[in-house]
């Protein structure tokens, strides 16, 4: 597959110099990064009044991540370099409208990089791009509406239809697009959680009979060991190191598994406390296990085996809560010592470290993971795995010990508690029914990836997106812009311009909504909405600025005006009124979804309310009753050829998901470059490959009998600390290389963290 005109343009500049990566995350440099984007975007009083409500009571939840806030006394300062650069991105002054479409072509767009769409502003008013046009152009509100209503009542099924959802929208909203698609008639509700966590949810409900985290912050304070398995603090979730530091002041062990070095995983000077900002930091992991990509199922099974030679065993637990554990034993004392080297690249000898240290720590373990798990080929045996050697000693259900899959978007997991999810089980439909009166469709919907292949082998269908950058965040990029580009519709809901929008179907619509940290007032009275974070948590969100443009609505306003417009009114559900009162909303919410008993008023609690988690007091919502040990042989992912090297795709420092806040990697020591490609010395030196030079990289995936190829050029070589036989690429930049049906099994979640490359040279022509 040649790449395509809907990839920005590729950036030959870069680097003129490479800096010593950092050993430590945060301090000072993180407070001016913080201060410099505030300043520039948002503006002193307008920048200072969104930071002075972010992650407030009263105030609005961080757009960025979802990691808690504490449930005592909170700081001034609660949040992180990383959500100060999501609120000054948000809150920026600058608006682009009619003037700004009618100076730039959609292909004009194309041509800048996504750095320079962010920059240009926020959306400020709805446009048109007609069948055939060159340019976006202004529309009204209510022909936007009709127009979008009109295309989804045309459709020739509603199944037709695709309705996307980012981890942005608020509960309320969630609850009432879910509502309003499944009344259309479909569950083709794919959202980013299909690309992020769904391996955890799929091994979690398997094992315990529920997808989320079962700890609190409080237990991260009073843990013994906490093993942070592919994921990075540091750049990710930083308000995480904070809580990281003071279990270790507290006496816990930090254990990294991470195939990089990564700075916020080795040091931490936390920026709210003198030393801190002097540059004193306190050492974070103990034991960093650089393990191979694609290696931690082996790893943990290792831990299990070392586990029962201590005799670690929780026997108690285990006859009372769990069954299956004779089979897995078994399974793991005939998995040999030379097997589980060879697969993690983790020694017997640190294996057994880190299982004497959980011993000794009274199995008070909590295991955190992120990307790094759960986009992979064995994503779901994996995180089983995970829990198995929790299941084993007994870690879970008991203070200070669970499982902690972390989050990304800031409301991803509320999104799938509102029933954003294309399979939602049985007991969900039937409440549905039971309040709103209609038959709710059963058959299962489309995921991220089905939905891709769904557009591009059915022209005509209608797509749909609740925020998100669908286009740069999903795998295959040639692929995807080609299949929305078969779309007789795309609508996008969104605050600031991005590469998605560049991809229309025959008409797209652009429909600018406020931002979270904006004042949302519907007849005349002022609304807020509720977030739900890691660790269930369910919080309010109240935007405190004023919007940047009058002619702004809502994501409730314009969900709710679409639904009354494609489907109508019911006897039961009156889509505007509800718009006008989110509290009428939340009831409704409190009638269908467990755990939102008095939900108007507990929303109004200042730190909010935890929902039910059944594994958090050992109640496994299983159809067993028990908490089930899986039992899969252990594997990892290998290249077909022995010369060619296994790719993840990561974050760069200076960026939240697809969205680009600027071109530096501070922490692994890039300046100005985002198309870089981190390898490892050895890697170079036998490849000939010099340090910043560039190269081309191709990926391989067998799809039954066709080998896929597909190919990136002129990406800059860095040699860095990483497992040989490894490489690191940023995405959405390395998206293209992602093979569109080279998914996890069970989950279907692309594999962005294992994928088979070849690098060679870029000739010299092609510069």
């Amino acid at each position: 597959m040649n790449p395509s005109d809907d990839r920005p343009p590729v950036d030959r500049e870069g680097p003129r110099r490479l800096r010593k990566p950092k050993n430590w995350a945060t301090g000072t440099p993180a407070v001016v990064s913080s201060m410099k984007q505030i300043l520039t975007k948002a503006g002193v009083v307008r920048g200072n009044m969104a930071l002075a409500s972010l992650n407030q009571a009263g105030g609005f939840d961080c757009p960025s991540c979802a990691w808690p806030d504490p449930d005592d006394e909170r700081s001034a300062f609660e949040f992180c370099e990383n959500g100060a650069k999501a609120v000054a991105s948000e809150a920026m002054r600058e608006t682009i409208g009619r003037d700004f479409f009618a100076r730039y072509s959609v292909r004009d767009l194309a041509e800048q990089s996504d750095y320079w769409h962010d920059l240009q502003g926020r959306l400020a008013e709805p446009m048109v791009l007609r069948s055939g046009a060159t340019h976006y152009e202004p529309i009204s509100w209510p022909e936007a509406i009709e127009l979008t209503a009109a295309k989804l009542k045309g459709l020739a099924s509603p199944d037709d239809g695709i309705f996307y959802t980012s981890g942005r929208a608020s509960n309320e909203a969630a609850f009432l697009y879910q509502l309003f698609v499944r009344h259309f008639g479909t569950n083709n509700l794919p959202d980013c959680s299909n690309m992020c966590h769904e391996s955890s949810g799929a091994a979690m409900n398997a094992a315990i009979g529920v997808g989320k985290g079962t700890v609190t912050l409080e237990d991260f304070y009073e843990a013994d060991v906490i093993i942070c398995a592919g994921q990075n603090p540091g750049t990710n979730h930083p308000r995480m190191l904070a809580a990281l530091e003071r279990a270790v002041e507290n006496g816990a062990e930090v254990v990294a598994v991470n195939p990089l070095k990564e700075a916020g995983l080795l040091a931490f000077a936390h920026p709210q406390k003198i030393a801190g900002m002097l540059g004193r930091t306190t050492a974070l992991a103990s034991q960093y296990l650089q393990v191979k990509i694609n290696g931690d199922m082996a790893l943990f099974r290792g831990l299990a085996k070392a586990l029962l030679a201590l005799d670690a065993k929780d026997e108690a637990f285990i006859s009372t809560h769990t069954e299956g554990v004779e089979v897995y034993c078994d399974l793991v004392q005939g998995t040999s010592w030379d097997v589980i080297v060879a697969m993690s690249g983790i020694s017997q000898r640190e294996i057994e470290k880190l299982a004497a240290m959980v011993v000794r720590g009274k199995k008070r373990l909590i295991t955190c993971w992120a990307m790094g798990l759960t986009q992979q080929h064995n994503a779901v045996d994996t995180i089983r795995e995970v829990i198995n050697v929790h299941l084993l000693i007994g870690a879970v259900g008991r203070p200070n010990a669970g499982l902690c899959p972390v989050r990304g978007h800031s409301n991803v997991q509320g999104d799938r508690t509102m029933g954003i999810f294309e399979k939602m089980p049985p007991t969900f439909h039937d409440r549905l029914d039971q309040v709103f009166g209609f038959q709710s469709p059963r058959n299962h919907g489309c995921d991220v990836v089905n939905s891709i292949l769904a557009m591009h082998r059915e022209p005509g269908k209608a797509f749909i997106a609740l925020g998100g950058n669908f286009a740069q965040a999903t795998p295959d990029t040639d692929f995807t812009c080609e299949a929305l580009r078969k779309c007789v519709l795309t609508v996008h809901i969104a605050t600031k311009l991005n590469r998605s929008h560049l991809v229309p179907g025959e008409t797209a619509l652009i429909l600018p909504c406020l931002a979270r940290s904006e004042r949302d007032v519907q007849d005349r009275f002022p609304q807020f909405v509720t977030c739900e974070n890691s660790m269930s948590v369910v919080q309010k969100s109240a935007g405190q600025l004023e919007p940047v443009s009058e002619t702004l609505q809502s994501e409730i306003a314009i969900i709710a005006a679409i639904a009354q417009a494609a489907v109508g009114d019911t006897p039961k559900v009156k889509w505007l009124e509800l718009a006008m009162n989110y509290d009428r909303i939340r009831d409704l919410i409190e009638q269908t979804i467990p755990g939102f008993k008095d939900f108007r008023s507990r929303a109004r609690e200042g730190g909010g309310f935890y929902l039910p988690n059944g594994p958090k007091e050992r109640r496994w919502e299983t159809p067993s009753g028990k908490a089930h040990f899986s039992n899969e042989p252990i594997s990892v992912f290998s290249t077909t050829d022995p010369s060619r090297l296994i790719l993840q795709t990561s974050r760069s420092h200076d960026q939240f998901n697809t969205t680009i806040y600027g071109l530096d990697d501070r922490y692994r020591g890039i300046d100005s470059a985002r198309r870089i490609v981190f390898l490892n010395p050895q890697d170079m030196k036998a490849r000939e490959i010099k340090p910043l030079q560039p190269v081309d990289i191709t990926s391989f995936w067998q799809e039954g009998d066709t080998l896929e190829t597909r190919f990136a050029e002129h990406f800059l070589a860095i040699p860095y600390d990483i497992t040989a036989g490894s490489a690191m690429a940023y995405f959405p930049e390395a998206n293209a290389l992602i093979p569109i049906t080279s998914t996890a099994a069970v989950s279907n979640t692309p594999t962005s963290k294992a994928v088979e490359i070849e690098i060679v040279p870029t000739p010299l022509t092609a510069s």
